[in-house]
């Protein structure tokens, strides 16, 4: 009975491996999600005052619009499945996805401005084309194009998902409902595509 006492009363003193574990893994992933956010914010320390504050603004909104959309089209794979309970969330995501990416889209176009300055004043698009041309015409081409495709496909899926509702659920819909997750999936797709062929552009020549 004197041991039982004694395990109980160090059962009370130290937490159980499992909460251990999920104050770790809540813990590293606000800590991971954190860090993540703030690398926009990294263009701050540019010499250039037009990367300083284009690319930080331009950088958020595109992390930003990019995080959303990843993961409404994430949530796109148990809606297909026939997770019923997720639809009013997803018409809400899929709104604000679309409002996003267009502020992303609309902040690029601003820096876009930039890049397509001439040599004489650092362009990046004629920097690229003169050191690297390979660069500009298949990483910034798929860059431009994969980012547009991303407002239309939002915009259209926000209008389906609100048009039908609930009713998008049943049987005769569900050719509807299998188009709309498919291209929220290709939203996801050309969201991450853009995110990344930016970022990887950015790191060759900024703005």
């Amino acid at each position: 009975m004197v041991l039982d006492s004694q395990v109980d009363s160090g059962s009370r003193q130290f937490p159980r491996q499992l909460d251990i574990a999920q104050v770790a893994v809540y813990g590293l992933s606000i800590l991971s999600a954190g860090i993540f956010l703030f690398l926009p914010f990294m263009n701050l320390l540019h010499p250039s005052p037009w990367q300083r504050w284009m690319g930080t603004i331009h950088g958020f909104g595109a992390l930003l619009a990019t995080v959303v959309a990843v993961y409404t089209g994430h949530l796109a794979f148990p809606l297909l499945r026939g997770v019923s309970n997720i639809l009013p969330q997803m018409r809400t995501l899929t709104f604000w996805s679309s409002l996003i990416t267009f502020l992303g889209i609309a902040t690029g176009n601003l820096a876009y401005m930039r890049y397509r300055a001439g040599l004489e004043f650092g362009g990046a698009r004629a920097w690229l084309k003169e050191n690297s041309p390979l660069t500009q015409y298949v990483l910034m081409e798929y860059h431009e194009f994969s980012v547009l495709f991303t407002l239309p496909l939002g915009v259209a899926c926000t209008w389906v998902l609100w048009k039908y509702g609930d009713s998008i659920l049943e049987k005769q819909n569900s050719p509807i409902l299998t188009a709309t997750c498919v291209a929220l999936m290709a939203m996801m797709f050309f969201s991450m595509g853009g995110l990344v062929t930016g970022l990887g552009i950015a790191k060759i020549h900024a703005l």
